[in-house]
């Protein structure tokens, strides 16, 4: 069952650094738990993102017109990149291993994930 969303996005760039803002949240949640368990510290997380415009708005925290309705939960990320705990890497549509869950691939592109 999907999970519905409390929130809408106006646009791609909002979008995608929603679902970074949630998934730096989720990986710094699992950094902290390996270090409870593992008593080990993990260097920087590199979470990967397409979305070129996505990745400067997340790495520069000045106010962009583009981000004046974001809620501002959104923007601890910031705070995140800047102690370095979370790197914010782009990567091309084409090499996203997690297409092989969304989108339908040629042979090729199948046996290349």
């Amino acid at each position: 069952m999907r999970k519905k969303h409390k929130l809408v996005a106006l646009g791609i760039v909002e979008a995608k650094y929603i679902a970074t803002s949630m998934a730096c949240c989720k990986a710094v949640w699992l950094r902290n738990l390996f270090s409870v368990l593992f008593e080990h510290v993990l260097d920087t997380i590199v979470i990967f993102c397409n979305n070129q415009s996505g990745i400067r708005l997340l790495e520069n925290p000045v106010f962009h017109d583009r981000s004046k309705h974001i809620d501002i939960m959104y923007h601890f990320i910031w705070d995140i990149i800047q102690r370095g705990a979370i790197r914010i890497q782009h990567i091309k549509t084409d090499e996203q291993v997690a297409n092989i869950l969304k989108k339908p691939l040629g042979k090729v592109k199948l046996l290349a994930f």
